[in-house]
C-alpha cells in the first residue's frame, strides 16, 4: 500500500508541474515569508516561557508550604524572581530570551484573562453563611479594618505625591488609589492561612472570614468607583458610578433568582454538564464585559457573578473545583509572572526608597491591624482573639497584586512605586502566619471544653 501510495504521488507530481496557479492577493502571506518562521518563533518562545513559569510557581510553592507558609506565597514570589528584580538582574541575556516583549505581551493578555476566572472564584467562595451570628461584630470590624488604612493612605499620598507621582495623575485620584491600596484584604489567601492553621471552622476562624469576606466586598467596590473616576471625568464618573448601582441590583434583584431555579434543575437532572459549563464561561465573560462597557473593570463584574451564584449547590461545588485547577495550576502563576516582570525593585536602590518601603509597610499594618484589633476589641472580642484578627487582616496576597496591576494600567502608580507597594503586600502576607500562629492555637481547644 505504501508503495503504491509512493507511485500515485509521484505520478501526480509529474502532472502537476505543468499547472499555472492564480496571482497571490496583496496582503497574502507569501510562500516562505519569514512572518511564518517568526510566528513559530514565538509560539516556541512562549510554550518555553510558561514551562518556567509553572515549574517555577509549583517548586517555591512546596518549599514554602514545607516552611509553614501557604504555598501561594511561594507562587508569588516566584513571579518576582522570574523579572527584573533577579533573574534579568543576574542573566540579563537569559532574561531577554526567556521573556522577549512579545512574550511578555501575551503573558499580560493570558494574566488579564486568568484574574477574570479567579475573580469569579473568588466570589463564589464568598459564602452568606459565614455572616450569620456575627453580623454586628463582622460589619463593625471589617469596615474599621478599612476605613483605618484608607484614611492613613490618603495622608500618606500627601508624602508619596511629590516623590511618586507624574503631574498628569490628579492628586485626589492618587490619594484614593493609595487609600484602596492599603485596605485589601486577601480573602482567598486567609482561607488557606486558616486551614493550615486547622482553625477555618472555629468561631473565631469563621468570624475572620467573614471579616475579609465583606472587606473583599466593601474593597472592591472602592477600586470600582476609583476606577470609574481614573478613566473618565466627574460627570462620566458619576454615570459610571449609577451604572455600577443599577448593575448590582440587576444582577440579585433578576439575575440570582433565575440562576437558583437553573441550578436546582441542574442539581436535580445530575449536576454540571458540558452545555452548562458553556453558558457559565459565556456568563463570567459576558458579565465582565458589561462592567468593562460601564467603564470600571472587567473583573468587577466576574466577582459579581460569582457573588450572585448560589453557594450551597452542587453545580457550584463541581464548577469551582473544575475551575480552582485551571486557576490554580496555570492561571495564577502566569499572572504572578506577568507582575514580576512588571516589578524592578532595583528601582529602589537608595536608602531613601527603603526608608519609604518601611514606612509604607508600617502606616499598611498600622491601618489594617490597629483598626481591626480596636474595632473587636471594643464590640467584646477578647484581646488576644482581637489581636489574631487583626494581624489576619493584614494578609495582602494576590487581592492586592491584582489592586496594583489595575493601577499600573490605569497610570496612576509609577514602576518604582508599584514595585514598593509589592514588596509591601508580599511582606505583609509572609509574615501572617508565624505571627498568628501562636495566638490561635488555644481557638480550637477552648472550643471543645465549651462544648464538653
Amino acid at each position: 500500500m505504501l508503495a503504491t501510495a509512493a507511485a500515485v504521488f509521484v505520478l501526480v507530481r509529474h502532472l502537476g508541474q505543468s499547472l499555472v496557479a492564480v496571482p497571490r492577493p496583496a496582503g497574502q502571506v507569501a510562500f516562505g515569508a519569514a512572518s511564518a518562521a517568526t510566528g513559530a518563533q514565538s509560539l516556541a518562545s512562549l510554550l518555553a516561557a510558561l514551562i518556567v513559569v509553572i515549574a517555577s510557581a509549583r517548586v517555591l510553592g512546596a518549599v514554602f508550604a514545607r516552611i509553614g507558609q501557604a504555598p501561594v506565597i511561594g507562587e508569588m514570589i516566584a513571579g518576582i524572581v522570574l523579572g527584573p528584580s533577579l533573574l534579568g538582574r543576574l542573566w540579563p541575556a537569559s532574561s531577554m530570551a526567556l521573556f522577549p516583549p512579545s512574550v511578555i505581551e501575551l503573558l499580560g493578555l493570558g494574566a488579564q484573562a486568568s484574574v477574570v476566572l479567579f475573580m469569579f472564584l473568588v466570589g463564589l467562595d464568598l459564602n452568606p453563611r459565614h455572616l450569620k451570628g456575627h453580623s454586628h461584630v463582622t460589619v463593625v470590624t471589617s469596615h474599621a479594618g478599612i476605613v483605618a488604612p484608607f484614611v492613613l493612605g490618603t495622608l500618606l499620598a500627601l508624602y508619596l505625591y511629590p516623590r511618586y507621582a507624574t503631574r498628569d495623575v490628579p492628586f485626589a485620584v492618587f490619594a484614593l488609589f493609595s487609600g484602596v491600596s492599603l485596605s485589601v484584604t486577601a480573602f482567598p489567601v486567609l482561607v488557606r492561612i486558616l486551614g493550615d492553621l486547622g482553625v477555618q471552622h472555629t468561631r473565631l476562624g469563621v468570624l475572620a472570614l467573614a471579616c475579609a469576606a465583606v472587606d473583599d466586598v466593601s474593597a472592591w467596590l472602592l477600586l470600582a468607583a476609583l476606577t470609574g473616576v481614573a478613566k473618565a471625568d466627574a460627570t462620566s464618573a458619576l454615570r459610571a458610578l449609577g451604572l455600577t448601582i443599577a448593575y448590582v441590583g440587576f444582577m440579585f434583584a433578576l439575575v440570582r433568582p433565575r440562576l437558583e431555579k437553573l441550578v436546582g434543575a441542574l442539581d436535580a437532572s445530575g449536576g454540571l454538564n458540558r452545555s452548562a459549563m458553556s453558558v457559565g464561561f459565556l456568563g463570567i465573560l459576558a458579565s465582565a464585559l458589561v462592567t468593562e462597557g460601564i467603564g470600571i473593570h472587567a473583573l468587577f463584574g466576574a466577582f459579581l457573578l460569582g457573588v450572585v451564584t448560589p453557594h450551597d449547590s452542587a453545580v457550584a461545588e463541581d464548577l469551582r473545583r473544575r475551575l480552582e485547577d485551571l486557576v490554580v495550576v496555570v492561571a495564577l502563576p502566569v499572572f504572578f509572572a506577568y507582575t514580576g516582570l512588571r516589578t524592578r525593585i532595583g528601582l529602589a536602590g537608595g536608602y531613601t526608597e527603603w526608608l519609604d518601603l518601611l514606612l509604607i509597610v508600617a502606616v499598611a499594618t498600622a491601618g489594617k491591624v490597629g483598626g481591626s484589633f480596636v474595632a473587636a476589641w471594643a464590640l467584646g472580642v477578647p484581646r488576644r482573639d482581637a489581636l489574631a484578627l487583626g494581624i489576619l487582616m493584614n494578609t495582602r496576597g494576590l487581592m492586592e497584586l491584582i489592586v496594583l496591576n489595575v493601577g499600573l494600567d490605569l497610570g496612576v502608580l509609577s514602576p518604582e512605586l508599584f514595585a514598593l507597594l509589592v514588596v509591601m503586600a508580599v511582606a505583609t502576607t509572609v509574615v501572617t502566619t508565624p505571627l498568628v500562629r501562636p495566638l490561635v492555637r488555644s481557638w480550637g481547644r477552648e472550643e471543645t471544653a465549651a462544648s464538653a
